[in-house]
Parts: C-alpha cells; structure tokens; sequence
C-alpha cells in the first residue's frame, strides 16, 4: 500500500522558476552573501575606527572604565526589547545587526558630523561657546537620529517579512538606540575619568560619579525613547496596504521629526541649568516614557488577541487543533507549552515548541492583513509556506499546547460519559509524551494529552475529533492536500479551498467560510467544516463575519 507524504509537493510557480534562472546569470555582486560580506565589513571597519577615536580622547584608562560602566544598562534594555517582541519574536540577526548598527556606524557617522559642524560654526561665528550649544541643541539631533533611523530603514526595506508592525519597529529602533547610546557613554564617561584624574576628584563628587548618574541611571532610556518615535512611524507605515507609497514615506518622516524635536528639547535643557533641566526631565521625558511604554504593551496585548481571533479559522479547517488558538494566545500558555515539551522531550522539543508558536502567529497576522485588505501580492505563498512549517512540528508542538491549555483555561461544566473514551478524561491515547495530570473540568473536560490516533486515508478531508465533546475520540486523521488557489487574490470572496489527496487540509479561506466542525456522533471524529470550491481564499466583504460561518 503506498504511503502519502506528509504534505504534497508543489510545483514551482511560474515568477519563481523565472526568478531562479535568472540567478544563474546574475552578476557577483547581486549575490546574497557578497552584500551580507559588504556589510559586515562595513560595520567591522565602523567598530575599529570608532574605537580609536574614542581611545584617542579618552585614552587606554578611561576607556577602559567607560566600557565597564556603560555597559551596565545594556543587557536590561536588551531584555525589555526582547520581552515586547515575544509574542512574535523576530530573528536575532536583525537585533545584532541593529545594534551594530548604532555602536559602530551610527556613533562614527555622528561623531565625524557633530565635529565638522561645530569646528565650523565655531570658525564662521567666532564664538565657540555658541557653536557649542548650536551643535547640541540643532546639529546633533538632526545627525543622530538620522544616522540612528537608517538602522530602521535598512531592516523596513531588506527584511519587509520581518517588519509586520508596530512593534517590529519600536524594537528594531529601541535596540539600534541602545547600541549608540552605549558607545556614546563610553566617551562621555571615560572623558570625566579623565577629567577626575587631572583635578583628582574621586567618589561621590566626581565628574564621573556625576555622569554616571546623569546617564545611565536616570535616563537610560533617552536615546530608545527618541528613536523609537522613528520606529512607530515605520511601524505604522509597514501596517499600511499595498499602493499607499505617500503614505509609507510621510509616516517615516514624521516620526522621524518628532524623535529629533525630542531629541533637541532633552539636549537644550542642559543650558536651563539643574532646575531647568529637572523639569524638562519631569514634564516631558518621564510622561513620553510612560505614554510610550503603556503603547507598546497595549499593542502586544492586541496582538494576542489577533492570534485568538483569526486562529479558529485554521482550526476549523483541520490544520490546527481546537484548543491551540486559545493557548497560542495566551503568553502563560506559551510558556506552559515550551516548558512542558523541554520536560519531557527535550531542550530541542522546546524550540520546536517556539518555532511553533511564532510561525502560528506570523500566519494569524498574515490572515488578519488579509481580512483588512493588507495583504501583498505573496499572500498565498506566504501562508502556504507558514502552514507547512506548522505541519512539520505537529506532532511535538499540539500535545504541550493542548496540555497548556487545559492548565490555563477557565472550568466548565462538563458531563462525562459512562464509559471510557481514550483521549479523553484521564484515558490517554498513544503519544509522544507521557499522561499528565488532569484539571477537571478545564477546557471542555481534556484529560491527559491526547495523542494522534491512525492516519486518515489518502485524500480525506482529514477530520478531528470534537476535544471535550462526550463521545469524541481524542484522535485525528491525517487532513488531505492542498486544493489549487486558482490564482485567485486573497481579499476576494470565497470559500476554503477543497481539501486534496496527499496528507494536508486545504489553505483556510476567508473568515466565515471555513465551517465549524459538527458534534461528532459516538465513537467518530466530526467532520473538519465546510470546504467549498477549489481556488478561493476570499475575506468577508461585511462586519461582523465570524471564523465559524
């Protein structure tokens, strides 16, 4: 009996077998890895320059002791970053990358600027007071920020998968900031030293006590806060559809000047001497941070709710189960489930875990453009592509969901069946993990981690069974293939796309047109839902439509 793999091959579509041919005979230069050598080059020679000129006017000393106190706040900063992009977390290359960006190249672009400027203002004006105060107040932000933001607009051009929001490019910004700022603390910190040792202050009353206090323990945050202004308005921008090009470069710019006009009111409040500067610290930089950082969180709150609202349309359609979308948006449920797969299975069972809780997301924030007429022209391919990832972790990643949902959903009533149904209840079906304990009652009444019953047959629609239903059977088939696209574009109304032959449901549809799987009757696994023509991966035309039909 021949063996249905675990999802069909697809034949290549037309622009990419264009494209690949094409990159036989593209020149040397267009290749990935000579613009990835050119740009590593470029920040490695950045790192050395910047460190001999901060070296030469610090000297070996003081250099040496900025490096050790401006690097204090560096991994707490990096921390909250990373902790507002957990829900879907981006690659690390893009966060080294930024960082880089802001140590090396940003702070060289900056110091050479800020310099110029000042020496010429300083030489046209005869006042280097004045020149003084002009290049910190009008040419440094100007220069910072724009240096800073080219991070920003780097990662929103060449990595556009990875740049989906709001958030994408508060972190991107935030940690392209943090960068600059600790190379910019080691030069300020270690000119105090050096100042501290030419007039012998020590302690307390030190220039470098001062400073210290100054920068790295009441306002860390400055330069994120500044720049991360830029990264909203890209952010806003990588929200916007297809076509808005006005609106994708006004949103940029925008933030752009309200990061500089910050940037130029902190620097200014330094010639308002200490009370002045107190109070711009109090009226604006305390209530910006706080304003910022309730934005932040209530955007990352609002995506979990995204992933729980267009979820359900996948799992009605068989490639996900009932109880995933309510685990994978709950932060506890995520971290129930990883924590669970590490246990029993393993350190590497737990990043599979990870991998898929962020592809499962990545796809609900697809659907969601989708639905609000975002999407770009490789809507089909990219969600073909995220549900096969998905298909490939199953069989580790839905047990320590399910189990993670059981332990963080509210009870409910349940009625149990007189006799025994495996699965379900405290009677565990085959599975890659071990029974665990049993929360009654909790969502729908799951007992120990249901396994996978036997492969449905070739070309089923590859039906589930109703978990927590009385008379269900824990178990699920293996969901046919793909049904064909049709080439349709993804914002058209439709139907799910009809389930195929080879082991994989069909690609989910719109909302309303996935159904709802029906009660199973006793001893049978419902049935996966409506699947309607082949070729329709439509969105509702109307409010209000809900995942279910």
């Amino acid at each position: 009996m021949a063996i249905s793999p675990p999802f069909p091959p697809y034949p290549p579509d037309p622009g990419t077998a264009a494209e690949s041919s094409g990159l036989r005979h593209a020149h040397w230069w267009q290749h990935k890895w000579v613009r990835y050598g050119a740009l590593i080059t470029l920040l490695a020679l950045s790192g050395l320059v910047i460190l001999a000129l901060v070296r030469e006017q610090t000297g070996t000393q003081g250099f040496l002791v900025g490096l050790g106190l401006a690097i204090l706040p560096v991994p707490l900063l990096i921390a909250a970053f990373r902790w507002l992009d957990r829900v879907e977390p981006g690659p690390w290359r893009n966060l080294i990358f930024a960082f880089a960006w802001g140590a090396c190249a940003a702070a060289l672009i900056a110091i050479v600027a800020n310099s110029f400027a000042t020496q010429w203002i300083a030489t046209s004006t005869a006042d280097p007071s004045s020149a003084d105060t002009l290049g910190a107040t009008v040419i440094a932000p100007v220069v910072e920020e724009s240096a800073k933001a080219a991070a920003v607009l780097l990662v929103f051009l060449f990595r556009r998968r990875d740049f989906t929001g709001l958030v994408d490019g508060v972190v991107i910004a935030g940690v392209t900031a943090t960068g600059f700022a600790f190379t910019e603390n080691i030069l300020y910190l270690g000119t105090a030293f050096g100042t501290d040792q030419l007039s012998g202050d020590s302690g307390i009353a030190s220039v470098t006590a001062a400073t210290f206090f100054v920068r790295v323990i009441m306002s860390p945050f400055a330069h994120p806060l500044f720049t991360v202004l830029t990264g909203i308005g890209f952010g806003v921008a990588a929200l916007s559809g297809e076509g808005r090009r006005v609106r994708k470069v006004l949103l940029p710019l925008g933030g752009l000047l309200l990061a500089m006009g910050m940037h130029a009111l902190w620097n200014g409040s330094s010639v308002l001497g200490a009370w002045g500067f107190f109070a711009v610290y109090g009226a604006f930089m305390v209530p910006a941070f706080g304003v910022l950082t309730w934005l932040v969180v209530w955007t990352r709150q609002r995506e979990l709710g995204t992933v729980r609202e267009e979820l359900p349309a996948y799992a009605a359609a068989g490639w996900i189960t009932p109880a995933e979308p309510y685990a994978l948006g709950s932060m506890r449920a995520r971290l129930l489930a990883r924590k669970y797969a590490r246990q029993h299975l393993g350190k590497p069972a737990g990043r599979t875990v990870a991998q898929y809780e962020a592809y499962a997301t990545s796809l609900a924030f697809l659907r969601h453009r989708g639905r609000l007429g975002r999407a770009g022209a490789d809507f089909v391919s990219r969600e073909r592509e995220l549900l096969n990832e998905l298909w490939r972790r199953k069989d580790v990643a839905r047990p320590a969901l399910e189990h993670a949902a059981r332990m963080t959903a509210p009870p409910v009533p349940v009625t149990v069946p007189p006799w025994p149904v495996h699965g379900m209840y405290g009677h565990p079906a085959p599975g890659p993990y071990p029974p665990g304990p049993v929360r009654p009652g909790a969502y729908g009444g799951y007992g120990s981690p249901a396994g996978y019953g036997s492969p449905g047959a070739a070309g089923g629609s590859g039906s589930y069974g109703s978990h927590g239903a009385p008379g269900g059977t824990g178990a699920h088939g293996a969901p046919g293939a793909y049904g064909s696209y049709g080439g349709q574009h993804p914002h058209a109304t439709g139907p799910a796309g009809q389930p195929g032959s080879a082991g994989q449901p069909a690609p989910v549809g719109g909302p309303g047109h996935a159904g709802h799987p029906a009660p199973p009757p006793s001893g049978h696994p419902a049935p996966s839902g409506h699947a309607g023509s082949p070729g329709h991966t439509g969105f509702p035309t109307h409010p209000g439509h809900t995942p279910y039909g």
